[in-house]
């Protein structure tokens, strides 16, 4: 009798006989690795299997999605709040993408930690370098796909920044936009790139990366004491997996399966409990009230951008990435052999340190932002503004109507970009304060065109009555 089992091994059998798959798969299945190649050397492996998440959700969406600016808002409108599991879709490909992010960086240090970009895998380095740009780059061309006001705005951010380079900035910006200004060509040119450049230069550096890693080998846990010599290294390496290498297969690759299939369980998860970023409002070039920031991975140069002195930005927009990229391009060529123990590169896990506690630092600043309006700022309650005369109030509802809450605080409440209005009353005499209103400052626009004369002396009236201490105390006695 003839069972599942054997229907199975008989198909396997004809599908092997016409494809030649196991001669294709079982030398890799049956590459030795080195003993000791644990948890470290899983991170690898989950990007690519957070790529192909990426890839498989991507093709979802673009069965529904149209890549138009009449109607990609309201394609993905459509797609989260009415097509069959859309809301999950969205939310699989926008953690996927995080995912791939955090995981091809930590492969990155993982590497950096062990020194194996050193010799024979300086190629592998490069590759993975690249690899880490084109996710990026997926990330920030898959932005501007929700076509919201915030997406709008964020790339024409970008544009503005790329625009300052020397000599060629222009010519980037307008490659950036397919034009002079954001409109249907920069979405279609955007789509064209998510959806067909980048993820075909992915494939083919994958496929390259993982063929470098069958011809060098995985590299070995670093030991004390232990260097890289390029004339003797590759001897060394075979003797250590004729004495103590395994298969890939099932040996090694156990872990990645597991590490891999917790990858995509916490995908799923974050996709159905927390779903999909919202979508902003409609791009509308008239509304000016717009609070553009890329996805978390890059908000931490949004925060480099913003903290950095207005003199300063345009050489930190230039020099910044060319410092960096100089730096990954150049370390497996001038560091290709030593030591590669972390032990004995103290300097090496200090970098690393630094790099953490520095993006994590200015993601934090970035989140907050203190350098945007808050538009969504609440008018002043009545605890704060006090009983105060008739003209002091309408000046209370006109400092949160005319946007001067956005930037600045009163007692706690409203925006960081401006100074702190709670005491100005004991800073600025009234003649100061409209010369200050109806000229502006440095980030502060003119509001003479926008003021009446009745508006000016309302919020003058109402900003004679911050002197801090009594805002302070009317809070505190406030049930």
């Amino acid at each position: 009798m003839t069972g599942p089992a054997t229907w199975l091994r008989r198909a396997w059998q004809w599908f092997d006989d016409r494809t030649g798959l196991a001669e294709l798969i079982g030398p890799i299945a049956r590459h030795p690795v080195p003993s000791g190649s644990r948890w470290w050397y899983v991170f690898g492996s989950a990007t690519l299997i957070a790529f192909v998440i990426q890839v498989v959700t991507g093709i979802a969406l673009s069965t529904a999605y149209i890549s138009s600016t009449a109607n990609a808002y309201h394609s993905l409108k459509f797609i989260t709040d009415e097509a069959t599991f859309g809301r999950f879709l969205r939310g699989l490909h926008y953690f996927g993408a995080s995912a791939m992010v955090l995981l091809v960086g930590l492969h990155l240090m993982r590497t950096y930690l062990m020194a194996a970009y050193k010799y024979p895998r300086e190629m592998s380095w490069l590759t993975g370098v690249l690899l880490l740009v084109f996710t990026l780059l997926m990330g920030f061309t898959g932005q501007l796909l929700r076509w919201d006001q915030n997406a709008v705005w964020s790339v024409t951010v970008a544009a503005e920044q790329a625009g300052r380079v020397p000599f060629v900035g222009e010519a980037i910006a307008h490659f950036v936009l397919a034009g002079g200004t954001v409109g249907a060509s920069t979405l279609s040119r955007f789509f064209a790139f998510h959806v067909f450049f980048i993820p075909a230069l992915i494939f083919t550096f994958v496929a390259l990366h993982l063929y470098l890693v069958l011809r060098n080998g995985i590299s070995e846990p670093p030991r004390r004491g232990v260097v890289v010599d390029p004339k003797t290294y590759r001897q060394e390496y075979e003797k250590i997996l004729e004495h103590s290498g395994h298969p890939f297969w099932p040996d090694a690759a156990w872990r990645d399966v597991v590490f891999g299939m917790g990858v995509v369980a916490v995908i799923a998860l974050l996709a159905w409990w927390i779903g999909p970023p919202e979508l902003g409002k409609p791009p509308d070039p008239t509304i000016i009230q717009a609070y553009p920031r890329p996805d978390w991975y890059l908000l931490w140069y949004f925060a480099v951008l913003a903290l950095f002195p207005p003199g300063l930005e345009d050489y930190l927009i230039v020099l910044g990435p060319l410092v960096v990229g100089v730096i990954l391009i150049l370390l497996p060529f001038v560091s290709n052999r030593g030591e590669r123990s972390p032990a004995r590169r103290p300097w090496a896990v200090a970098i690393v340190l630094v790099v953490v506690l520095m993006i994590g630092t200015l993601w934090i600043e970035g989140e907050r932002a203190p350098w945007s309006p808050d538009f969504t700022a609440k008018a002043l309650p009545q605890a704060v503004v006090g009983h105060v005369s008739p003209a002091a109030q309408r000046g209370a509802d006109l400092f949160h109507q005319k946007g001067c809450e956005f930037c600045h605080r009163v007692a706690g409440q409203g925006g960081r970009r401006g100074p702190d209005l709670t005491d100005v009353a004991s800073r600025l005499t009234p003649q100061q304060m409209t010369i200050r209103i109806l000229n502006g400052a440095t980030n502060m626009p003119s509001f003479a065109a926008i003021l009446k004369p009745d508006e000016l002396d309302a919020i003058v009236a109402f900003l004679q009555t911050r002197h801090g201490e009594g805002v302070i105390q009317r809070l505190r006695l406030t049930p």
